[in-house]
């Protein structure tokens, strides 16, 4: 089914507004204004403001799911400040929101997992995987256009043993490349950031464990590359430095034409597309019992296989199984149905991927279980 492109730009619905009653019913329901996977989709809307809080990477991602929310259930709006995944967990067990953002599921050794089933009144908290953003793998090497790394070269770059784009390393992966003789130069995150905790993740795992480096302040080699606070300035730096390297949330590598690699597994370059992104997704496997769908990210990391870009980002909606007020335990089903099935054209203009089909049922059961 073709996806059209609305013309209207991400916005919160003004609360207070006239909720339509019978929400989900298709004869009262507005249908998506050009969101076509909303049309029929049915939802029972509540008359509670959603509130949520936390992970700064899903913040694009919650406006889109929150102009297709206000699409769907009119009137109702959905406040989401981001404020990073360790106070999103906070105001979350908290009780101060509905449901958190996090770049990952609660923590038990942290008391979190407790904390949780306490705000939720005695009932378990789920860690739903709602958003999935790429990685890419960004670089400036003049004349080349197309680059294929593995995990191996990557982590040798970031270690401080490869130096120079002719590398035979590089050269192995890339024989028709015209490499020049150029200093490579790594950017990386100087602040702390889910998404170096994540490229360390994927470096480990894809290395076999070559890469010690892990959480979110980055640990390369002694004194190789150069830290840049934010997305915002490592891509940058990467566009204004000739044989410059980092690893970016996609958006930033394509609102700023860097080149991206190709990644390779062991079963030949694989590009980074919303198909093939998927089909990492797809191969996910699931660590919780039950709704709790939290991600063995090792799954991910580590698959191989061929057509299957590995590098992705996940981050969770924290939501009670069971402990909402009837009218938010519907506003919090509603939106994250919604969520589900947001806009995939929005979605990935803004650098995330929609969730695929059969991860998607996953998530949809779970959100359907919610009480």
């Amino acid at each position: 089914m073709k996806i059209k492109r609305h013309s209207a730009a991400f916005a919160v619905l003004a609360a207070g507004a006239l909720v339509l009653a019978g929400c989900g019913s298709d004869q009262n329901t507005p249908q998506g204004g050009g969101n076509q996977a909303l049309e029929g989709l049915q939802v029972e809307c509540g008359t509670k403001p959603v509130s949520g809080e936390g992970s700064s990477a899903q913040k694009n991602a919650v406006d889109v799911f929150a102009r297709d929310y206000g699409l769907k259930c009119q009137g109702q709006n959905v406040n989401y400040t981001k404020s990073g995944s360790g106070k999103g967990v906070a105001a979350f067990t908290a009780g101060q929101i509905d449901f958190g953002g996090s770049d990952s599921p609660l923590k038990e050794e942290k008391g979190e997992v407790a904390k949780a089933a306490e705000r939720c009144k005695g009932n378990p908290a789920w860690n739903l995987p709602m958003v999935f953003g790429p990685v890419a793998v960004a670089y400036n090497v003049d004349g080349v256009k197309d680059l294929t790394l593995n995990a191996d070269v990557i982590a040798k770059i970031y270690q401080g043993q490869i130096k120079k784009w002719d590398d035979p390393a590089i050269k192995a992966l890339n024989p028709n490349a015209q490499l020049p003789s150029t200093d490579i130069v790594p950017f990386f995150r100087s602040d702390e950031s889910g998404t170096t905790e994540n490229f360390q993740k994927y470096l480990a795992t894809a290395t076999g464990g070559a890469w010690t480096g892990e959480g979110k302040n980055f640990q390369g080699g002694p004194g190789v590359g150069q830290g840049r606070e934010g997305s915002d300035q490592v891509s940058q730096s990467v566009k204004a430095t000739p044989g410059a390297i980092t690893y970016v949330e996609w958006s930033f590598a394509k609102n700023l034409q860097l080149g991206q690699a190709k990644i390779d597994s062991g079963a030949g370059p694989v590009e980074l597309t919303t198909e093939n992104v998927g089909k990492a997704i797809d191969g996910a496997k699931i660590e919780g019992e039950g709704h709790d769908l939290r991600v063995d990210l090792k799954s991910i990391y580590g698959n191989k296989e061929a057509g299957v870009y590995p590098l992705v980002l996940n981050t969770y909606e924290i939501v009670c199984s069971k402990g909402y007020d009837p009218e938010t335990a519907k506003a919090v089903k509603a939106f994250l149905t919604v969520a589900a099935n947001a806009d995939p054209q929005q979605l990935q203009e803004a650098g995330y991927v929609p969730l695929p089909e059969g991860f998607k049922t996953k998530v949809t059961e779970a959100i359907n279980a919610i009480s």
